[in-house]
């Protein structure tokens, strides 16, 4: 399926968010997918991954996730500098900015012709959290979470008891939770916290934990796995055909 891209400036409660969207070129509507990038925002392995899922019949919305703490269309290079300044963007934006921003990403999906009201989560990394705080929305009918971080420690910024763990209960949405053995940022006791706050509040979810390392979906560097890549692409899109229609 051929695709097209636009580039959108959404107003939030923040300020204008810069959006890139990706969808079929051809006349029909279609199921959105939000799709939260890691900390250095959309760089070209996000651009091509949204690609891939536009390409299988979705629009694909990636906002900037750090829109309010950079200039509009600032991507960080994969490098310390980059990592250094991300991290920094994490650890500063409340948990409820990326709320505000979700619900503006929601209503600006609906608003287009091309789209059905139909809309899902997909992110990788700090994105793979934002996906599953995007589920907390009661408009997004599923969310597919790789190696989400941040989740099981607490260590984003919010109100006391409003952290993404403490509302788990909240979430409507099917999960998927997808995690690398190897990752670092999620050890095994983390991981086991969210399984079993899952379990607790009895969510409708999948899970898996394959043998890989953090970003092992991101096509540059040394930690992509293609073989892996490419079932987690079959299986969101499986996902999100069956949610979201």
């Amino acid at each position: 399926m051929i695709i097209t891209q636009e580039v959108h400036d959404i107003s939030t409660a923040t300020g204008p968010m810069r959006t890139y969207l990706y969808r079929p070129d051809c006349d029909g509507q279609f199921a959105t997918i939000i799709f939260y990038s890691e900390i250095f925002q959309q760089t070209a392995p996000i651009a091509r991954a949204a690609a891939i899922l536009a390409g299988h019949g979705f629009v694909v919305l990636v906002p900037e996730v750090f829109h309010e703490l950079n200039p509009i269309g600032t991507v960080l290079e994969y490098d310390d500098i980059g990592k250094d300044k991300g991290n920094a963007d994490k650890f500063t934006k409340p948990l409820e900015q990326h709320d505000s921003d979700t619900e503006a990403l929601v209503n600006f999906a609906r608003s287009l012709s091309f789209c059905t009201s139909s809309v899902g989560s997909i992110g990788v990394c700090i994105g793979g959290h934002l996906a599953y705080r995007a589920a907390l929305n009661p408009d997004i009918q599923g969310a597919f979470c790789l190696y989400p971080t941040d989740i099981h420690s607490n260590t984003l910024p919010c109100a006391e008891g409003n952290d993404s763990l403490t509302r788990t209960g909240e979430i409507a949405a099917e999960l998927v939770m997808v995690f690398g053995k190897q990752d670092p940022h999620v050890s095994s006791e983390g991981r086991k916290a969210i399984y079993n706050k899952l379990e607790a509040t009895d969510r409708k979810f999948n899970w898996l934990e394959v043998n890989a390392q953090h970003a092992f979906m991101r096509d540059e560097g040394d930690r992509y796995d293609a073989a892996l890549a490419l079932q987690m692409y079959l299986q969101a899109v499986a996902f999100f055909q069956r949610t979201l229609k």
